[in-house]
C-alpha cells in the first residue's frame, strides 16, 4: 500500500526537513510539493492524495483555510505541522489526524504515519467490501442480501465515535469513548465522567447522542447517559424508579419514564 502524499509549507527548508524523514518510510510516496495554501488546493483538486501534510501559517490561505477550500470534494487525511503550539485545538476541531510541531521528531512522524496506515487500511476495506457487494448482486442475489443484513450492523457500530476531543481548562483530552462511564447534562455543557477524571465539553446532549452508540449509551434520565456496559448493579427504589450502580461506585438515578429502555440492555 503507497501513501500518496503532498507536502505544504511556505518554507523551503521545512519542505525538504519533511521530505528527508519521510524517506526512510518506503510505502510513502510524495507526489507533489506546494509553497501556499492556493497552490494545495489546486494539487489537492488534481492529485487527490491520500495524505497532506499541512503547515498552518502561510501568506494568504493558511493551513485552516484549504481545508474548508476543500469541503465540496472528497477530503485527504490531513497531517497539521508547525512550530506554534497554540493552534492544537483548532487543528483537532478540523479533524486532522495529527499536530505536529516543527522540527518533526522522528519517532512522532512514524506513529502518525502507523495511524494513517490504520486508517486507509480501513478505509480501503469498506471500498473492497462495496465493490465484492456490487458483483454479487448480479450473479448471486440472494447471497448480497444475506452480506449486506451482517455489514448493517457492522456498519452501525462503525460509524460512531471511538474517541472524542474534549478542549477543557486549556488543554485537548482525546478520551476513549470506552471509558466514559456516564455524562450528565448542565445546559449546553456535558460533564463528561471517566471513573477517575471529570471533563467539560460544550456540547449540547441532543448532538452528543448522536455520536455515541446508542446500544452502549443510553439516556436514563433528561439530563444522564449511562455507558451500559459499566453498570454493575441495579437497585429498585420507590415509585417505580430505581438506581445503577457503576464501576466506579458511583449511583445514578433512572426516572420512571427511562426505565423501559433500561431495561432492555441491563440483565
Amino acid at each position: 500500500m503507497t501513501i500518496r502524499t503532498i507536502l505544504v509549507d511556505d518554507e523551503p527548508l521545512a519542505i525538504q526537513g519533511l521530505e528527508l524523514r519521510l524517506q526512510e518510510h518506503e510505502d510513502v510516496e510524495i507526489i507533489d510539493k506546494c509553497s501556499n495554501g492556493r497552490e494545495a488546493i489546486r494539487a489537492i483538486k488534481t492529485h487527490k492524495p491520500d495524505l497532506v501534510f499541512l503547515d498552518i501559517q502561510m501568506p494568504g490561505f493558511d493551513g485552516f483555510s484549504v481545508v474548508q477550500g476543500l469541503m465540496e470534494v472528497e477530503p485527504p487525511l490531513f497531517v497539521f505541522v508547525t512550530a506554534y503550539s497554540d493552534h492544537a485545538i483548532r487543528a483537532f476541531e478540523a479533524q486532522a489526524m495529527d499536530y505536529l510541531m516543527k522540527p518533526v521528531e522522528p519517532s512522532r512522524l512514524a506513529d502518525t504515519l502507523d495511524r494513517v496506515r490504520q486508517r486507509m487500511t480501513e478505509k480501503r476495506g469498506v471500498e473492497e467490501v462495496e465493490k465484492l457487494k456490487e458483483v454479487l448482486a448480479e450473479v448471486a442475489p440472494e447471497t448480497a442480501d444475506e452480506m449486506a443484513t451482517s455489514d448493517n450492523t457492522e456498519m452501525a457500530s462503525n460509524r460512531f465515535e471511538k474517541l472524542i476531543n474534549i478542549k477543557d481548562r486549556g488543554q485537548i483530552f482525546r478520551v476513549d469513548v470506552d471509558t466514559i462511564e456516564r455524562i450528565d447534562a448542565a445546559g449546553d455543557y456535558m460533564c463528561i465522567y471517566t471513573g477517575d477524571n471529570t471533563l467539560i465539553l460544550r456540547e449540547t446532549m441532543k448532538d452528543l447522542e448522536k455520536r455515541l452508540d446508542p446500544r452502549r449509551f443510553q439516556r436514563v434520565h433528561r439530563s444522564t447517559i449511562v455507558n451500559l456496559d459499566l453498570v454493575r448493579q441495579v437497585k429498585p427504589h420507590t415509585n417505580g424508579e430505581c438506581f445503577l450502580v457503576l464501576d466506579s461506585g458511583a449511583s445514578v438515578k433512572v426516572s420512571r419514564s427511562y426505565r423501559d429502555v433500561v431495561a432492555r440492555f441491563v440483565h
